[in-house]
């Protein structure tokens, strides 16, 4: 229903009642709409369709319908309901009869009111009672006045409650609230302002803000019945101009932006309005700045500042009005400081106002002072927007807003400016606005600036308008205090202005004024005094010396001293101070006059006052300052000086007396500086100073110059990281500091080290500022390596630009230089890694110079260079070596020949580098440069092996032994011969280090033969011993080892001990197995030199391990070994060790023994390597030495006992030599030869009847050896004889049978248990082949018969034994078969014999089967009589008593009893008991026969 009453506003509209609360809802929304279209309808009867229609047409059904919902429905509980009732009564009282209007409003109102209280939702409330009020005021309801108190009191809390921008309701009620108080104020505005005014002075905030927002809705909006009440309104604005709340300060913004539109500020007291708006732009800026909340709580500042200056301009430029209201009175807040955060806006707005001013035609007199006797004067204003300008992007951009001002200011400053700065000043803002705060520079800004002004005072011209510039400026120094940037450019500029005065008294007066008044004590002030000073001297130079000099001598200077030294511990401070700016201004003089006539001063007078007032030894008498100012301004000073002196155009004939001096006193501060932190600029500046005074004449002494670098390469590369310190502010603001201060310390090292080097541009030079830096560039330390190599990158580079090679001189020191950098490519710190590429590529281009080729020329490998720094980027090892290697590369193709040495060895001492990686990376590059290039050093090998050796012993890594090996591999592979005979010209014993090298030798199977086969020459090329006479007479000469033979063994030990010399082991098999067995043979019993002897004592008292022996055998022994394992035969090892083979042949008398276990270990374990070794070895069976015959037999000798030599098909070959070693000068040879023959019969017996009858021969040869005194070779033949017999053919040795019977016979009763035993056996062997000579061997039986029975009782058990083995063989041949039956039964091995009852059996058998035999077998028994055996001596008379007891009577007269007797009666005088009764049994026994 509402709807169509909206679409049809101008048709007249039936009542419609409603019953449910719904219904309700709808019959009011019918209604408020009903009654606003009426109204509208109304509004626009031009245009209605029945303009007849009035008002009072629905007053009737109005009034009605009112009733109802007023009195009823208005009291109803649902919300809703109420508020769409009051809603509806809103536009209803519009229709309501204007009787009926004014009868109900004294209850309507107050009902409206109290509905504030029952619903938190207003804005319907208020929208209804406002039009309520309107339609009241326009019936002209006189109700209103007695209602307009309660009105007040209800709708102004409504305004002091905040609005949420959030909840747009609230923002709206706001708004009904504002209207409402717009209809009361045109009704009542004395009553309504009376209410409001005395608000101003509450102290609730809320209620300040809302009265002053009611304040500007009344100003806007009712402005003609306020007209009259501006003075008063602006008076009680006095309380919100002091309010210091942000909110109540922006609200009155708002008011004053209000009032300015409506003629306010025009009124008395519209200044103070003007004045509070521009002390808000002066607001200072919120150092953090809170994010504002969205009901404005928490205002800040910065929103008042903002809002406060968009206002000025906006007022300057949009209100016609206010243009006479503000100017010129804003330029009265120009110069006061306390206005300068306002200035930016200040100067905009002025500089809008006075265009506007000139384009109405006061050009010419912008500024009446005859009508503003309070405006600033043009020097004030020249001077502030001057200064103000100095730091331009300050407030918003106010340098270019001053800029702009003084611009439109010209011809009010001085009508001669009008030209000059119309031109000049565009320019300036121009330069403003083409940079930014980051990339202005501030130096250049003012030197621009002071340029400009400079110009000013040229062009004003008029001594006497400059003449009340200066003191006008000197006047505002204290307004600066505390602005130290503004203050400093201010003294620069009076400076300036005192240059342009042609007064010098004025001049004179105004220094001695500013002296008299500057603050010392801080450093901007000095700072700017100085420079005023400085820039005064330019034109008045005397005048400003002498009154330097003139105030240390004047009362006030005294006084100064005299009043501080009241306080004792601010006195000294003071002074100083005082002193520091003076010498400051002494610096800044010599730094600014004109240099013809400075120079004559400076020593004369500048210098002379300077160290006058710092009390320090540098002229004279020495009282050391602690003061940090003076000495800071010292250095300043001196640097000014120097700088001076070097800009000058007679520099290079001035000769500066005192720069030693100076020189000196700058190391002592940078030495008295703490090397743990740096707080102070004292380095950087006494850097700074030394890197002008150095290029002055007289050049530094050799001491200065390295006392100076070593100084500050100590001051500043040694201090930790600037992060490391312990003071630091929450924003890490020190730190921040400290990184500033070493980044500018390290610039000015690099800046004196180049003016320094700029002096020396030279190889020599260059080498000489290296050695200075080398240890820093090697430290342990990371920051001082970073440091260090970062200050040669850029020493380098800046060698190489000035570089101006005009004869081509050889860089002689290339080579160490870039041994010095090429390691630090792989440093654990990425700069250093990278800054070291860089020293690299310099230096390499350094050279290129050096050879003639341009400085601008590229060579295509070196700029590789650059390309290899990403590589060092990644931390791997890997990548970082594999960049090293190709920078190695580089570097090989470029070093020239004569340089490649040098690299080498400085690159060897980059080996002990403390920082792994780059050690790594030495070795990298050693054996990168030598795969390139060493094929030329062929003379220099030894040296580089010695120097191997050295670092081998100085580090003690892993990575640099490898390193060494590899080195030591890539020389051999191009130097074998060098190599091989280097490292045999180390000391013996070899130390581990020499073991290292000559290991490394063994990794590549060529090579390593190769090697292998030099040292098997080298063992067998000299001699292996020298015989030597004993000291004493009488002793026998000694054996001592050759050098060059023993030192080969060891070598060959080294190489063979690496299992990477497996395969050449395998192929050198045959020529190292017998080089180094016949090189044991030839040192069993050879002692080594004397001089050697010493060292291997101490060796092995040193060790704690065991040691390997250096004697000559161990050490062949120790290598034969070593080879075989490495050769494969690690069970010829095994099996010679478990038998004790080695130890045997180290012992000159078992040597052969020990040669014959290592034969037969051969044999078994590793026969096909046999061929070769035999055929290698026969040659030495001639050898003149005989202990290599001896070894060479033995070992053929135990071969011969395995059938390995058949089946290998060399039996035959070693039959033929061994035989022919039967001449043999060496008994030993000759006797291991028949025992090598008779081994056939073990290892191939079937090879024996084949060469029985010349193995025969060759065993009766050995029996008849003539040299045989011991009869050892007759030993081995017979033993060998007895082994044979058993394969010969009978034929062969019938021959020889009686023969060897015979020549054996004598043997039985050798001394000799062996020979017994051999002879014993061999006879017994014998008696097999006697058959075809029967009656001939069997008288050799019997010769032998009672030897073999007596020797039964031989003390030897093997004797014995042979005794019983050659008894039972000759039984069958005796023709006796009991006595060979006794024989076969009774002398059996394995049984126990009963000698006697033995005996008497035997001889009961002899006497019956032989009793002619009696006289002989007695005759042989007293021929034992004698014998040393005391059981032979035993057994002699009992055989002859038993031989008597059973012979029978007929043959007893074959016994010569008196020769018997006789022999019995002497033997039984024997000192044994058991002789004497064995005699006298026999004796007992002899009854029988007599």
């Amino acid at each position: 229903m509402g709807q169509s009453k909206v679409q049809e506003v101008h048709q007249p509209q039936p009542f419609c009642p409603s019953v449910s609360l719904t219904s309700h809802l709808c019959l009011l929304v019918a209604l408020q709409h009903f009654s606003e279209s009426i109204q509208e309808y109304l509004a626009n009867l031009d245009k209605a369709p029945d303009p007849t229609v009035r008002k009072d047409t629905f007053s009737s059904e109005i009034f009605s319908a009112y009733e109802v919902l007023f009195n009823s429905w208005l009291q109803h509980r649902e919300a809703k309901l109420r508020l769409a009732v009051v809603e509806a009564l809103g536009p209803m009282s519009y229709l309501m009869p204007a009787e009926k209007l004014e009868e109900q409003l004294p209850r309507l109102i107050p009902g409206i009111l109290s509905l504030y209280k029952k619903h938190t939702e207003a804005f319907c409330i208020s929208k209804s009672l406002c039009q309520i009020l309107e339609a009241s005021v326009n019936i002209g309801s006189r109700s209103l006045d007695v209602q307009l108190e309660p009105l007040l009191s209800t709708l102004h809390p409504q305004i002091s409650a905040p609005s949420d921008p959030s909840l747009p309701l609230t923002v709206k009620n706001h708004t009904e609230v504002l209207r409402c108080f717009t209809v009361l104020a045109c009704s009542f505005p004395d009553r309504v302002l009376a209410f409001l005014l005395p608000k101003l002075e509450s102290s609730n905030e809320r209620t300040r803000v809302g009265t002053l927002l009611i304040i500007r809705q009344i100003i806007n909006s009712a402005p003609s019945q306020m007209e009259m009440k501006k003075p008063f309104i602006l008076s009680s604005m006095r309380p919100p101009l002091q309010d210091s709340n942000n909110k109540v300060k922006r609200t009155l913004v708002q008011v004053i932006s209000a009032m300015a539109h409506h003629g306010y500020l025009e009124q008395p007291g519209g200044e103070a309005m003007v004045e509070f708006l521009v002390r808000q732009c002066a607001l200072p800026s919120e150092l953090h700045p809170k994010k504002q909340s969205p009901d404005g709580d928490d205002l800040t500042s910065d929103s008042v500042r903002s809002i406060s200056v968009n206002t000025l301009f906006l007022l300057s430029t949009t209100v016609h009005r206010m243009t006479n209201v503000l100017w010129p009175y804003l330029l009265e807040f120009v110069t006061p400081m306390h206005f300068t955060n306002a200035l930016t806006p200040l100067c905009k707005s002025l500089m809008y106002l006075a265009m506007k001013k000139q384009e109405e035609g006061e050009a010419s007199s912008l500024l009446r002072y005859d009508l503003n006797a309070t405006l600033p004067s043009p020097y004030a204003l020249t001077s502030r927007l001057l200064v103000v300008s100095s730091q331009p992007y300050l407030g918003e951009g106010r340098g270019a807003a001053a800029l702009r001002l003084l611009h439109v200011l010209r011809g009010s400053v001085h009508p001669a400016l009008q030209h000059l700065w119309s031109k000049k000043v565009p320019l300036l803002v121009e330069h403003l606005e083409e940079n930014t705060e980051k990339s202005l520079i501030q130096k250049e800004w003012e030197e621009k600036l002071l340029l400009f002004l400079q110009e000013t005072l040229v062009a004003v011209a008029d001594n006497t308008w400059i003449c009340q510039f200066i003191p006008e400026m000197c006047g505002h120094l204290n307004s600066y205090n505390g602005i130290p940037l503004e203050k400093n450019f201010l003294y620069k500029c009076i400076g300036t202005t005192l240059g342009a005065c042609t007064s010098k008294d004025l001049v004179q007066k105004q220094l001695q004024e500013l002296l008299e008044t500057a603050r010392y004590h801080e450093e901007a002030e000095r700072e700017g005094l100085a420079s005023c000073f400085g820039i005064c001297a330019i034109h008045h130079l005397e005048e400003t010396l002498a009154k330097l000099e003139e105030f240390v001598k004047s009362d006030v200077f005294k006084r100064s001293v005299g009043l501080f030294s009241i306080f004792k511990d601010r006195s000294d401070n003071e002074v100083e101070k005082i002193k520091s700016s003076l010498i400051l201004c002494y610096g800044y003089v010599a730094a600014y006059a004109p240099k013809e006539l400075v120079l004559s001063r400076i020593e004369a007078d500048i210098l002379k006052n300077i160290f006058q007032y710092f009390n320090t030894k540098v002229l004279g008498i020495k009282v050391e300052t602690k003061d940090l100012t003076l000495k800071l301004c010292l250095i300043r000073s001196i640097c000014m000086i120097s700088q001076a002196i070097h800009s000058g155009d007679r520099a290079g004939d001035f000769t500066f007396s005192r720069k030693a001096e100076l020189v000196a006193q700058m190391v002592e501060f940078i030495k008295a500086e703490p090397l743990e932190v740096m707080r102070t600029p004292v380095r950087q500046r006494a850097m700074v100073t030394c890197t002008y005074l150095v290029v002055l004449e007289p050049q530094l002494s050799d001491p200065d110059r390295t006392e100076l670098i070593d100084t500050c390469l100590a001051g500043v590369l040694s201090l930790p990281p600037p992060d490391q310190g312990k003071e630091k502010d929450e924003n890490g603001g020190d730190v921040l500091h400290r990184e500033m201060l070493y980044g500018d310390t390290l610039s000015a090292l690099k800046d004196l080290l180049k003016s320094l080097l700029q002096r020396s541009l030279t190889p020599h030079g260059l080498q000489d500022m290296f050695a200075h830096l080398g240890p820093w560039i090697k430290s342990q330390k990371e920051q001082e390596r970073q440091r260090a190599v970062e200050v040669s990158a850029a020493l380098l580079e800046f060698y190489l630009t000035k570089l101006n090679v005009s004869t081509l001189i050889p860089f002689y020191n290339l080579g160490v230089l870039v041994a010095l950098f090429s390691p630090r490519c792989s440093d654990s710190l990425a700069a250093v890694r990278r800054d070291a590429v860089d020293c690299v590529y310099s230096l390499l281009y350094i050279q290129l110079c050096y050879e003639g080729f341009a400085r601008d020329h590229r060579d295509e490998m070196v700029e590789g260079l650059k390309a290899l720094k990403k590589g060092l980027e990644d931390p791997d090892f890997t990548v970082l070596f594999h960049t090293c290697n190709n920078i190695a590369t580089v570097i090989g193709k470029r070093v020239p020949p004569d340089q490649l040495m040098s690299l080498l060895l400085a690159m060897f001492e980059a080996l002990a580098d403390p920082d792994k990686n780059c050690s790594r990376a030495a070795t990298v590059i050693i054996n990168s440069l030598l795969k390139e290039r060493g094929g030329v050093l062929q003379e220099k090998v030894p040296d580089i092996l010695s120097i191997i050796h050295s670092k081998l012993e100085e580090v003690d890594e892993e990575h640099v032994r490898k390193a060494a090996q590899q080195t030591v591999y890539i020389l051999a592979s191009q130097h074998k011969s060098v190599v091989v005979s280097s490292l045999l010209g180390s000391t013996l014993p070899f130390d581990s280090h020499t073991c290292t090298m000559w290991r490394s030798l063994a990794g590549e199977p060529t090579l390593t033969s190769q090697i292998l086969e030099q040292l098997l020459e080298k063992v067998n090329r000299d001699v292996p011993y020298k015989e030597s006479k004993g000291f004493l007479l009488g002793s026998g000469s000694e054996r001592v080892a050759t050098l060059l033979p023993l030192a080969a063994t060891c070598a060959l030990y080294e190489i063979m001990s690496a299992p990477e010399a497996g395969a050449a082991v395998l192929g050198l098999y045959s020529p190292l197995f017998v080089t180094l067995l016949l090189r044991l043979s030839c040192t069993v019993g050879v002692q080594l030199p004397k001089s050697l002897q010493s060292k291997e004592k101490r060796s092995q008292s040193q060790s704690s391990a065991a040691p390997r022996s250096l004697q000559p055998c161990s050490s062949a022994v120790d290598t034969l070994k070593v080879m075989l394992t490495r050769g494969g035969s690690e069970e010829v090892t095994r099996a010679v060790g478990s038998a004790g083979g080695w130890e045997m042949m180290v012992n000159p008398e078992r040597h052969h023994e020990g040669i014959a276990v290592l034969a037969g270990a051969m044999a078994r374990h590793a026969g096909p390597r046999l061929p070769l070794v035999v055929k290698n070895l026969i040659p030495t069976l001639n050898s003149v030495f005989d202990s290599q015959r001896v070894t060479t037999t033995a070992f053929f000798s135990e071969l011969l006992s395995s059938n390995v030599v058949n089946d290998l098909i060399l039996l035959e070959t070693m039959l033929d030599n061994l035989t022919g070693r039967q001449k043999d000068s060496s008994m030993l040879v000759r006797m291991l030869a028949l025992r090598g023959l008779g081994n056939i019969a073990t290892g191939s017996p079937e090879k024996v009847r084949k060469h029985g009858a010349q193995l025969l021969a060759s065993m009766v040869n050995g029996m008849d050896d003539k040299d045989d005194p011991n009869n050892l070779v007759a030993l081995e033949a017979m033993s060998s004889l007895s082994k044979l017999l058993d394969h010969v053919e009978e034929r062969d040795i019938q021959a020889m049978l009686l023969h060897i019977a015979i020549r054996i016979r004598p043997f039985f009763d050798s001394e000799q248990p062996q020979l017994r035993q051999a002879s014993i056996v061999l006879f017994g062997n014998l008696t097999r082949f006697s058959e075809a000579n029967c009656e001939v061997f069997f008288e050799q039986i019997l010769n032998g018969l009672v030897t073999l029975l007596l020797h039964l009782q031989d003390p030897k058990p093997e004797v014995v034994k042979a005794c019983k083995f050659a008894l039972r063989m000759c039984g069958p041949s005796m023709g006796c078969e009991g006595l060979c039956e006794m024989f076969l039964n009774h002398l059996r091995e394995d049984r126990s014999l009963h000698y006697g009852e033995f005996m008497n059996n035997v001889c009961k058998h002899l006497m019956q089967s032989y009793p002619e035999m009696l006289n002989r077998l007695i005759s042989t028994n007293l021929f034992y009589f004698k014998s040393s055996w005391v059981d032979i001596r035993a057994a002699a008379p009992m055989f002859i008593g038993f031989l008597v007891l059973h012979v029978d009577e007929e043959h007893c007269h074959q016994v010569d009893l008196d020769q018997l007797i006789s022999a019995l009666n002497l033997l039984l005088k024997d000192p044994i008991p058991a002789v004497r009764v064995k005699v006298a049994e026999t004796l007992g026994r002899l009854v029988r026969v007599l």
